[in-house]
């Protein structure tokens, strides 16, 4: 059985990728091509089950399971360089597409005083860049990768941003769309909706300890609205 919450939180926690912007299937498609430049075995799939963590930890742990040593930060800034143009190149140079509702979603917390922040493990400067300019006066503050020493599933992201809103855990919660983002999210003692807006199976976010798993951001807004309906 899903656990329930019985108020709005004070603060709420939002992933980027596959959460705000509609740009994994990109991510996906640029990864794999950079990987591939090293013949790095690396699949669309991959990808999703390794989103949060940093570039650098995932090319890092890759090359040590293929090649069985360590990786220079050569290779790694070449690795991600590469990945960034390709991004890029697929977008056109344009932000992804929001996820569907995500801006109802958004608009709803604040009109309800609810404190938003951005917790990703991107280092994709162009897209958190313009996190401020899409989405105008909702942000509280962001944690990117360029904040913490270890990326998803490690907890130090979310406690990050736990430390700096100022609330306590229990008035505090996640939305995320993949395994490591939930596992740094329970690991920070946080609790946790996941909106599958992704091509993993539903029982990977179980499997990984999501409190509550949603088919879309419109069933997130759905609950949220009756929540505050049952305050």
């Amino acid at each position: 059985m899903q656990s329930q919450i019985t108020k709005l939180p004070k603060a709420v926690f939002f992933d980027q990728d596959g959460v705000l912007f509609d740009s994994m299937p990109f991510h996906a498609d640029a990864w794999v091509k950079a990987m591939g430049k090293y013949n790095l075995p690396y699949t669309a799939l991959d990808v999703y089950r390794n989103e949060g963590r940093t570039g650098s930890g995932v090319i890092r742990e890759l090359y040590q399971r293929v090649y069985g040593k360590d990786i220079s930060q050569e290779i790694i800034d070449d690795i991600y360089a590469y990945k960034s143009n390709q991004f890029i190149e697929l977008t056109g140079g344009k932000l992804p597409n929001l996820i569907l509702d995500i801006r109802n979603v958004l608009s709803y917390l604040k009109s309800q005083g609810v404190d938003c922040w951005v917790v990703t493990g991107s280092g994709q400067r162009n897209l958190i860049n313009n996190l401020n300019n899409t989405f105008e006066g909702i942000f509280t503050g962001i944690i990117s990768a360029f904040d913490v020493t270890h990326g998803k599933p490690h907890p130090e992201p979310y406690l990050k941003a736990w430390e700096r809103c100022g609330f306590p855990k229990e008035e505090c919660a996640v939305v995320e769309n993949a395994p490591l983002g939930i596992q740094a999210a329970k690991a920070a003692g946080l609790f946790c909706f996941a909106v599958n807006t992704g091509i993993l199976p539903d029982s990977d976010l179980i499997e990984a300890g999501a409190d509550m798993v949603l088919p879309s951001m419109a069933a997130l807004l759905e609950y949220l609205q009756s929540v505050t309906s049952n305050q």
